[in-house]
C-alpha cells in the first residue's frame, strides 16, 4: 500500500496539535489541507492565518489551506486524525464517506475508547476494514512543534514501507519522525502515559517532593511495560520516544494538560474544578485502561489509584497511603 505522492497531507482537527502538525507538514515541503468543524472559525483562520485560540502568535505556514468542508480532504495522500480520542469512531466514520479506501489514516490522539474499552487502532479498523492505519506519538508539545523547535516522534504502521514513506513525508528540518511497525506499543505508550502524568501532577501539587515524583515515574513506567507486553506491544518500543520519552516529558512539565490537571487535584481542587471545562485525555482514559489491565490480570496500582481518585472512591491522601503500604516485594 502506498500513498498518493501528488496529493496534500490532510489534517482533520485544528486544535493546538492539529495546527502544529499542519505547520510541521508544510515546513517539510507538503501542501496541507487543514479541516476544522466550524465554517465560521475556518473562515476566520483562513483570513487571519493565526490560530489565536490555541497557538497565539504562531502564523500558519503559507502552504496550508484551511477548510470546513470534509470533502476537501478526499485527494489527500494521507490524513492525520487530530481530534480528541473519544471522537475517533465518529470522525473515522465521517472521513470514510469522503476518503478512498486506500488513503492512510494516521491517529494522532492519545487514548482508549472509554465506552468500548477498545484501542483506537481497533476502532478505526472496525470502521474502515482493510484500510491502512498508522499511529503518530512521542514527546511533543504543540507550541514547540508549531514554532519549529527541535522535536522527535515516532510513527508506526503494520506496512513497513508505508510507515517509512509517511515518516519521510512528515519529517522536516526540526521535526524528525522515526518509523516502525509496533502499532500497539506506540498507541499504548501514548494512552497510558497520560494517566500516569495525572499522578505525577498530583504529587507535585501536594508538595510530596522530587523523590516521590521520580519514584512514581519509574514505577509508572514499569506498569506501562507490563500492560504493553500483555497486549502485544514490544518492550523496545516502550523504551523509545512513544513510551519512556513521552512519559518523561508529560510527567515533568505543567505544559502538559494532564500533569497540570493532576497538579490542581493535588492542590485540593475537585475533579471538575481541576479540569476547568477543558478536555483531559488521561481522565477520559483512566477507567478504560484499568479495566483492560484487570482483564489481563496486569498489576497497575498507580493507574488504579488515579482511577479511584477520579471516581471519588479515594482521596489523594488515601491513594498515597495505599501505594506506600503495599506489600514489600522485589523490584523486578
Amino acid at each position: 500500500m502506498t500513498t498518493q505522492p501528488s496529493g496534500p497531507i490532510g489534517i482533520a482537527g485544528a486544535g493546538a496539535w492539529g495546527t502544529a502538525l499542519a505547520n510541521a507538514a508544510a515546513t517539510a515541503g507538503n501542501d496541507v489541507v487543514l479541516w476544522m468543524r466550524s465554517p465560521e472559525q475556518a473562515k476566520a483562520l483562513a483570513q487571519t492565518r493565526t490560530n489565536a485560540r490555541f497557538l497565539p502568535g504562531v502564523p500558519l505556514h503559507g502552504r496550508i489551506r484551511v477548510t470546513a468542508a470534509l470533502g476537501d480532504l478526499a485527494s489527500s495522500r494521507a490524513v492525520l486524525l487530530v481530534t480528541p480520542a473519544q471522537t475517533t469512531r465518529e470522525m473515522t466514520a465521517a472521513l470514510s464517506s469522503v476518503l478512498p479506501p486506500g488513503t492512510p489514516l494516521v491517529l494522532c490522539a492519545k487514548g482508549i475508547e472509554r465506552k468500548s474499552k477498545a484501542f483506537l487502532c481497533d476502532v478505526v479498523e472496525g470502521v474502515r476494514p482493510g484500510s491502512p492505519v498508522a499511529v503518530l506519538s512521542g514527546p511533543s508539545f504543540a507550541d514547540d512543534v508549531a514554532r519549529g523547535l527541535p522535536t522527535a516522534v515516532t510513527l508506526a504502521c503494520g506496512d513497513a514501507a508505508l510507515a517509512e514513506e509517511l515518516a519521510t513525508a512528515l519529517s522536516g528540518p526540526t521535526f524528525r519522525v522515526y518509523h516502525g511497525q509496533d502499532l500497539r506499543g506506540v498507541e499504548i505508550g501514548g494512552a497510558a502515559k497520560n494517566v500516569l502524568a495525572i499522578a505525577c501532577g498530583a504529587v507535585a501539587g501536594k508538595g510530596l517532593g522530587e523523590s516521590a515524583k521520580a519514584a512514581l515515574i519509574a514505577r509508572g513506567f514499569a506498569e506501562l511495560l507490563r500492560f504493553a507486553r500483555a497486549y502485544g506491544g514490544k518492550a523496545e518500543t516502550l523504551m523509545g520516544l512513544s513510551g519512556l520519552g513521552d512519559l518523561v516529558l508529560t510527567c515533568s512539565s505543567a505544559h502538559s494538560r494532564n500533569f497540570a490537571f493532576g497538579q490542581r487535584l493535588g492542590q485540593g481542587m475537585s475533579v471538575a474544578e481541576a479540569a476547568g471545562g477543558k478536555l483531559v485525555e488521561g481522565a477520559a482514559t483512566a477507567s478504560a485502561l484499568v479495566a483492560l489491565a484487570r482483564a489481563k490480570h496486569v498489576d497497575m496500582p498507580i493507574a488504579e489509584a488515579v482511577d479511584r481518585i477520579l471516581s471519588g472512591a479515594w482521596t489523594l491522601d488515601e491513594a498515597v497511603d495505599a501505594l506506600m503500604n503495599r506489600p514489600i516485594k522485589s523490584e523486578h
